[in-house]
């Protein structure tokens, strides 16, 4: 085009009628490039109306690149500068939220972590505590001990005759007596279940206090029926206080439980609720957190090998003990099996117990009380019977309940029991040594029991 236009001028220039109308002029711009600059006057227009030019049009260009800048800026959207505005602050202040909320949730991840390592620490430094202390004691000489059988010879501890009896005390009230007669215990490799009624508790045996806020509550157990590759002594605690309680810690025998030794730790898949566990041929029975599902945990694969819920229970303070603490599931072992108790809405809040089948934990039977869940500090079973606490934190209390599911029938009783420790938070029969698991307000108790059958009339 620019080739066209130069060979139109020079002709007009060759012709020399365009000599005194049309000049050419040829030089270098500022950058050093050729141009060829050329004039030529308008036949009719002695000037030029200023209707656009370069300014009016880089103008019209900026505008234009302005609109984009502020759509994009408001996305689209009108209402004007205050409407966006007010938009704006909206969304930094969601996402200021949204930080703080972030920021309260690790704080108190940090502050849980932060306990935790310092029950560790203590431990830890307990621990390094018995071992110097072990390192400096002698072993003592064995002394063997000669029975009063001289053909019989036992290089073991002595063990005084018999056992203690339990002073009875004068109960508060005695809305019932029963005439019964005490028998002894059964040796355990007689063919006997050793069930009876019970007569009387012993008084407290401590073996472990718990070192920090998170054992303030409790349970630890046994297992009548141990299978590999957990023996028979091995004994099992599951701190309760905590909202992630998943922790199960067991211990080689009872005297390594006193020293606060566990051989070994379990992490549960689901949370553990409250202090109703039990343990029971191998597996550790509990209940999901906020649920009414139970589940049995397979020690030697470390896996859950059933759930199920427990049909119309409550849960998470429906129906708990006195104490409260989430109660509303209570489990346990006797000779008979597996047990739960607890209530539902249909019951009124009056207590349930059910039989389970320890490998599906469906309900097999189930019996209805006449006794008010959240009247009774705790409860246990024995012999297919339960008995129920009247108090929690009185240091002398009564066993003031019982229901025998044999009959189907329940009566009131009177039978002296110790809160030692004024916080009893969980009672359970141990099957495997046949007394009583407790833990009272920070502190791991036994008691002894006596069990007797009533004289027929």
């Amino acid at each position: 085009m620019f080739s066209l236009l130069l060979m139109c001028v020079f002709g007009l220039l060759l012709r020399g009628d365009a000599q005194d109308r049309a000049s050419l002029w040829r030089g270098n711009d500022q950058s050093g490039r050729c141009q060829y600059t050329f004039t030529v006057p308008s036949p009719v227009e002695s000037s030029c109306p200023q209707t656009g030019g370069p300014e009016m049009e880089g103008l019209k260009a900026r505008l234009g690149m302005l609109e984009v800048l502020v759509s994009r800026l408001t996305g689209g959207q009108t209402g004007g500068p205050q409407a966006v505005g007010a938009r704006a602050q909206s969304e930094l202040q969601e996402a200021l939220n949204r930080a703080m909320g972030e920021r309260n949730l690790l704080q108190g991840e940090k502050e849980r972590l932060e306990r935790e390592l310092g029950g560790l620490q203590h431990r830890m430094a307990e621990m390094r505590r018995e071992m110097e202390k072990l390192r400096n004691t002698p072993c003592p000489p064995q002394t063997p001990i000669v029975s009063p059988n001289p053909s019989v010879q036992n290089s073991g501890p002595a063990r005084p005759a018999g056992d203690s009896a339990w002073q009875y005390r004068h109960p508060g009230f005695q809305e019932v007596k029963a005439e019964v007669t005490e028998v002894p215990a059964p040796d355990r490799s007689e063919d006997n279940t050793g069930c009876g009624e019970l007569i009387s508790v012993g008084e407290p045996v401590i073996h472990k206090r718990a070192d920090n806020i998170a054992g303030k509550y409790g349970v630890w157990m046994q297992d009548p029926e141990a299978i590999s590759p957990y023996g028979p002594s091995m004994v099992w605690r599951i701190d309760t206080v905590g909202s992630d309680v998943r922790q199960l810690y067991g211990y080689e025998d009872m005297e390594q439980l006193s020293k606060g030794f566990p051989s070994k730790v379990l992490l549960l898949p689901e949370m553990v609720e409250s202090t109703g566990a039990t343990m029971y041929r191998g597996s550790l029975y509990y209940q999901r957190r906020r649920s009414r599902t139970l589940i049995r945990y397979d020690l030697s694969t470390e896996s859950i090998a059933s759930r199920r819920d427990l049909p119309h229970a409550g849960f998470h303070g429906q129906y708990p003990y006195s104490w409260g603490g989430y109660t509303d599931i209570d489990l346990s072992v006797d000779q008979q099996g597996l047990w739960a108790v607890y209530s539902t809405s249909k019951a009124k809040g009056a207590i349930v117990i059910s039989q389970l089948d320890p490998n599906t934990l469906e309900v097999k039977k189930s019996w209805e009380t006449n006794i008010r869940k959240s009247a009774v500090a705790n409860s246990f079973i024995v012999c297919g019977k339960m008995y129920a606490v009247a108090s929690y934190s009185a240091p002398s209390t009564v066993i003031n309940y019982m229901y025998d599911t044999a009959t189907s029938q329940g009566k009131t009783i009177s039978i002296p029991f110790r809160n030692k420790y004024h916080y009893n938070s969980m009672i359970d029969y141990n099957l495997a040594q046949r007394k009583l698991f407790a833990w009272d307000n920070f502190h791991i108790v036994s008691y002894d029991l006596r069990l007797g059958r009533k004289q027929a009339n």
